[in-house]
């Protein structure tokens, strides 16, 4: 088959280069509308092929597939124009800025039988993987609260608040290790440069069995941090995607409570067992996703991060933003 990159900034050179390194994938073809992007793109990948213009690769009949790698501002109307070209989509995070355009992409292709993948590219990496075993195969129990941080200084964004630049990330793990959608959400956020667009926030979001959400996000922190805790009635994981070795922690930590009838009292009883490190596949989850992406269009499967989950993030960050401007708790 055959790729059309859409947008060579910062993420498409690399969705090119995995792109070219997949052999089922024929010819790999590149569109911007930068010519200084354009140059930099047959410099560092020769064998691309250059594309001048959108309608040039509508309609291209040899592209059977398109990676769009723009502004979110734009994922919408490239989205929908590709697959109404008959293309399948693999779509950049956060799928759209409205719930609404997320929605209609989903239908759209669905309709014409077409792939639509969403870039939550952690979903593809191997600690995540191995908290999906673990989450389906029962060892933590019942999940009863996320805590997760994601904070660093910059980059600021022009188009977007740290809620719609950071939060997709974390947020399409915590759905896609749930399985289930919070019900309401409550969100707070400065925006420091008075520009409208929140530098740092904090997000909880709630869900019907008492599980717990909270988020924490930041362009304006001092040190990178990029941790999650998933906390289950039988066990923990500290997930910690800075350390180079040790990404994922278990605990086998936490506490019962045991009824004692003579007293009429329930007690809290604490359980500390040991830490477990597991072995993780060293592989680059950008290349899973490609090759995952590829597979489904020629086989016509059903994505792992597909435009349904993309929607169910989109809806989240849009109640977050509504809580934010509106300082009260959002139900969706």
């Amino acid at each position: 088959m055959n790729i059309c990159v859409i947008g060579a900034g910062y993420w498409g050179p690399n969705l090119i280069r995995n792109f070219l390194k997949n052999k089922q994938v024929d010819t790999v073809y590149c569109f911007d509308n930068d010519l200084k992007k354009q140059k930099e793109i047959q410099s560092k990948f020769s064998n691309v092929v250059i594309i001048q213009s959108l309608d040039d690769v509508l309609k291209n009949d040899k592209i059977d597939a398109v990676a769009i790698a723009t502004p979110v501002s734009s994922h919408y109307d490239l989205a929908k124009q590709s697959l109404l070209a008959k293309k399948h989509v693999l779509l950049e995070k956060p799928m759209t800025a409205d719930y609404k355009q997320a929605i209609e992409l989903v239908d759209l292709a669905k309709s014409l039988d077409l792939i639509l993948l969403v870039d939550h590219v952690f979903i593809y990496t191997s600690a995540v993987q191995k908290m999906k075993s673990l989450v389906d195969q029962g060892e933590l129990g019942q999940i009863t609260y996320f805590d997760s941080t994601r904070i660093n200084l910059g980059l600021f964004q022009h188009d977007v608040n740290v809620i719609w630049d950071l939060a997709p990330h974390d947020i399409s793990i915590m759905l896609h290790l749930m399985g289930e959608e919070p019900i309401a959400v409550f969100a707070t956020g400065v925006d420091h440069l008075d520009n409208g667009l929140e530098d740092i926030a904090y997000l909880t979001l709630y869900f019907e069995n008492k599980t717990i959400a909270h988020f924490h996000l930041s362009w304006i922190s001092p040190v990178k941090v990029r941790k999650m805790i998933v906390g289950g009635t039988k066990k923990m994981i500290v997930y910690d995607d800075m350390e180079s070795d040790e990404k994922i922690k278990i605990y086998d930590k936490g506490f019962d409570i045991r009824d004692e009838d003579s007293k009429n009292e329930s007690l809290v009883q604490y359980r500390i067992g040991d830490i477990y490190v597991p072995t993780l596949l060293n592989s680059e989850a950008l290349s899973l996703e490609i090759d995952h992406f590829v597979d489904c269009c020629l086989n016509h499967l059903e994505p792992i991060t597909s435009g349904k989950q993309g929607a169910q993030v989109v809806r989240i960050l849009e109640a977050a933003q509504a809580s934010i401007k509106q300082n009260k708790k959002v139900y969706l």
